[in-house]
């Protein structure tokens, strides 16, 4: 028998008992279901996270600060003693850092691997308005060259450019008294902001985009500023303040090469941290919500592999049940010259058969269903995070998923296989 012609006698073979090959189907339609949804999961929220981070760009930059000696030896001693070096990092926790000074952006500069150095301003304001609408309170960011914002209408700051600009978040457009997020670009507003003898700056700016508010987006819920209004913004708050006390920095930006790897990068991480200050990257920041998504995606691929474990033992009692019921028909096969070999891949080939079958039909209905809810969801309750595809499905995957079923249902047909395979055929003709 031609291996063509064993693939026809399983696929034939393998309905012969319509309910029980049924049953055994939706064991493991279950679990490649299950398994195919979860994996979708994991793929579209870790594409959303891998597309934000190109959004926001400057793959090539990271942020520095320096640790506060103080606040470490003190830490878990009671209270710390006063350091009056010591600042609010300004970033994405409460840590305190030691301020930044010249001669600190002037080591930074001096670090092999680094190509440049800005120094973050740290901007207080106190509110924002349109005219003479309602004051907002607000928080300012700035971009650093390389990075851009998801925008829902206008165009990205003009670093270059000699005009203030700012990017309002569309959570203001409305409150601020514009119609539409279209209405916005173009306009006027006010920032106001305190110097250090109380006196208030009021400082206008222009409107060029609104941008959306996204993971890890530079603007997120605060105004995004250009170059020259956020020079201008310190300046004013900063009115007042000797020389010194102006250039103290919370944290700075390196630029290093854009052709880095990985393990070069973790190399210049290294040469900071032995000269005092710490390093950490876009992809550090949001490498604890991925590694997150990653073990929740975990956890529920588990109870899907046990799902498929189950409906492998459905396997093995079809086939066992398939190769009882055929005893003379494996009997009268063997002594017309059929090897062992052949008989195996018979209910091997019925047991690929029946994964195949199972998995295909999981995967074609996970994928509907979560396209179904995928976009329901982003219509929905995911409006806020634009881009999001929920569930996503990667053609590898989907083919990983149907190939390791159909090795599992292999695997599970191998016992009873091998037992048809060592049956003697006189015995077997004899089988009543």
């Amino acid at each position: 028998m031609k291996a063509l012609d064993l693939a026809r006698s399983a696929v034939s073979n393998t309905f012969r008992s319509k309910t029980r090959t049924t049953l055994t189907v939706l064991a493991i339609f279950v679990g490649a279901f299950t398994l195919t949804l979860t994996n979708g999961l994991g793929t579209g929220i870790n594409a959303y996270i891998a597309d934000t981070l190109t959004a926001v760009g400057a793959q090539d930059v990271m942020t520095v600060t320096k640790n506060s000696e103080t606040a470490a030896a003190d830490e878990g001693s009671g209270p710390a003693e006063y350091d009056p070096d010591v600042i609010a990092s300004g970033g994405f926790d409460d840590a305190t850092v030691s301020a930044l000074t010249p001669a600190d952006l002037d080591t930074l500069a001096e670090v092999d691997g680094v190509l440049d150095v800005q120094p973050t301003k740290s901007i207080s304001p106190d509110y924002i308005q349109a005219g003479d609408g309602d004051r907002f309170v607000l928080s300012v960011g700035a971009l650093v060259e390389g990075q851009s914002v998801q925008l829902a209408a206008g165009e990205d700051l003009d670093d270059a450019s000699g005009e203030l600009q700012v990017l309002i978040p569309v959570s203001y457009v409305e409150p601020m008294g514009f119609d539409t997020d279209e209405a916005a670009v173009g306009q006027t507003v006010s920032i106001a902001v305190t110097d250090a003898d109380r006196a208030q700056h009021v400082i206008d700016a222009t409107v060029v985009g609104v941008a959306e508010e996204a993971l890890a987006s530079p603007a997120g819920a605060s105004v995004t500023t250009n170059d020259a209004l956020t020079d201008a913004l310190y300046t004013a708050q900063t009115t007042g303040l000797p020389t010194d006390e102006t250039e103290r920095y919370p944290r700075a930006s390196i630029w290093f090469s854009p052709d880095a790897t990985d393990d070069e990068i973790a190399a210049l991480k290294d040469r900071l941290a032995a000269t005092g200050f710490t390093g950490t990257t876009v992809a550090d920041q949001l490498g604890a919500v991925t590694a997150v998504i990653d073990g929740i995606v975990l956890v529920l691929n588990a109870f899907a592999v046990i799902a498929l474990l189950a409906a492998g033992f459905g396997i093995v009692n079809t086939l066992f049940m398939s190769v009882q019921e055929r005893t003379r028909e494996i009997g009268l096969m063997k002594a017309m010259g059929m090897g062992s070999g052949r008989v195996f891949s018979l209910f091997s080939l019925e047991a690929a058969f029946i994964g195949l079958l199972g998995s295909s039909l999981g995967v074609v209905i996970a994928i509907l269903i979560g396209g179904v809810v995928s976009s329901a969801l982003s219509g929905g309750l995911l409006t806020s995070l634009p881009g999001l595809t929920l569930i996503a499905f990667d053609p590898v995957s989907i083919t990983l998923i149907i190939v390791g079923v159909m090795g599992i249902a292999f695997l599970a047909g191998t016992l009873p296989a091998a037992r048809a395979a060592r049956a003697d055929p006189v015995t077997s003709l004899r089988y009543e």
